[in-house]
């Protein structure tokens, strides 16, 4: 089939959109991750250790409140949930909290919770010494388990913020093979 003088230059460029959204489709990823890490809007939790939060300075003239949310992936048979709905914190002061996970299954079932923090914009001035959700979990059938969160919350946190929501997901993830092996549908870390 030829194309006529008139066709061939709108073929030409429905190659190049086609090539370019193929390439935008492919970037798209590290760009929003380089967007979320430039603006700290990621909405996800750091890490910090013991000795940071032991050095932090503490606020105790103020509270913030921090709630709490879980959900189960669908395809996930667990029942998860929080021990508390939410606690209040003087922000520098590092609080525990625990949540519950039981595997309904009579299979053991390997989960990697993800956890988010809204709003998103606060998510830097939250973070954890110790978290279920640093690891997978590996739970044997009918196993339930306590698992604890610790964390805190930065006292430069903006004086505004009176209440933020940590949130988590759980997804069933696959073993992981070794350290240097490519971890074909794993869930990132936080």
């Amino acid at each position: 089939m030829s194309t006529t003088p008139a066709t061939g230059p709108l073929v030409r460029k429905l190659c190049v959109l086609v090539i370019a959204m193929f390439g935008f489709g492919y970037a798209i990823v590290p760009l929003y991750s380089a967007f979320c890490k430039a603006t700290q809007l990621d909405g996800r939790t750091r890490r910090v250790s013991e000795a940071a939060v032991a050095t932090m300075a503490k606020d105790l003239g103020r509270e913030v409140t921090v709630e709490f949310v879980t959900n189960v992936n669908s395809n996930l048979p667990w029942n998860f949930r929080p021990l508390v709905s939410s606690v209040k914190v003087h922000p520098g002061v590092e609080t525990a909290v625990e949540f519950e996970v039981s595997n309904r299954s009579t299979d053991p079932i390997i989960g990697q919770a993800i956890p988010s923090i809204v709003p998103a914009e606060v998510a830097r001035f939250f973070s954890k010494t110790e978290c279920f959700c640093f690891t997978q979990q590996t739970l044997a059938a009918g196993e339930t388990r306590r698992m604890p969160v610790r964390f805190v919350v930065n006292p430069k946190i903006p004086q505004q913020v009176a209440r933020l929501t940590l949130g988590y997901t759980f997804f069933r993830a696959t073993p992981q093979v070794s350290a240097t092996a490519p971890r074909w549908g794993t869930l990132p870390k936080s």
